[in-house]
């Protein structure tokens, strides 16, 4: 509009572009026509006249956008959707896995300390066992050592008491023999000395 309006300017002879009663003249630098020449003053989005193309606009817009979310903006949301459930599904069954797998790994820690309590119990049994065992065979063994030390005392007790009664009675005999002979000055046979000690022992 206004360019239409600077050409028509141009194109008027000097005289028309002093004379202010032209009619239809259009001021260059406003666009709006003199005083008593006014428009329809209606904007022109509401202007009926306008309304099929701002249909077709809106229509091609419309269009457009819908391509556009049809075809870029959806599939690649879809895209960012299903790469992280994809990514969550994963970390789920990686998080299942790892569960089984540290439950397998308690149960055999569970029945490995079972065992080795289990083992350990037999092996205090056999221990203690063992330690019973040696122990009645040490005290079996010393008993006999001791029984052995007993009778070997006894039968040396039983041999110091032979010799020393026999020497006892020599001692006896030759005591005897000294005194007959200090009192009455003779001599006594031995054999009536042995016999005289042994007949006052058996008293």
């Amino acid at each position: 509009m206004f360019v239409t309006a600077a050409y028509a300017q141009s194109t008027t002879t000097e005289g028309e572009a002093h004379d202010p009663a032209a009619a239809g003249e259009v001021h260059t630098e406003t666009g709006v026509a003199p005083e008593g020449e006014h428009g329809t003053g209606v904007f022109p989005p509401f202007d009926s006249t306008h309304f099929a193309s701002q249909l077709l606009w809106l229509a091609i817009t419309f269009g457009l956008f819908y391509l556009l979310m049809s075809k870029v903006i959806i599939p690649r949301i879809g895209g960012i959707l299903e790469t992280r459930h994809d990514r969550i599904a994963q970390d789920l069954d990686e998080a299942s896995r790892l569960k089984g797998e540290a439950d397998a790994a308690i149960a055999s820690y569970e029945q490995e300390l079972a065992s080795a309590r289990a083992k350990g119990h037999s092996i205090a049994d056999t221990a203690r066992e063992a330690a019973k065992a040696r122990a009645t065979a040490d005290r079996t063994a010393v008993e006999g050592d001791l029984a052995k030390k007993i009778t070997a005392a006894e039968t040396r007790i039983a041999d110091i008491k032979s010799k020393a009664l026999a020497d006892v009675g020599a001692i006896a005999e030759e005591t005897a023999t000294a005194v007959v002979k200090q009192l009455i000055g003779g001599t006594v046979t031995k054999a009536e000395i042995a016999a005289a000690v042994k007949a006052s022992a058996g008293n």
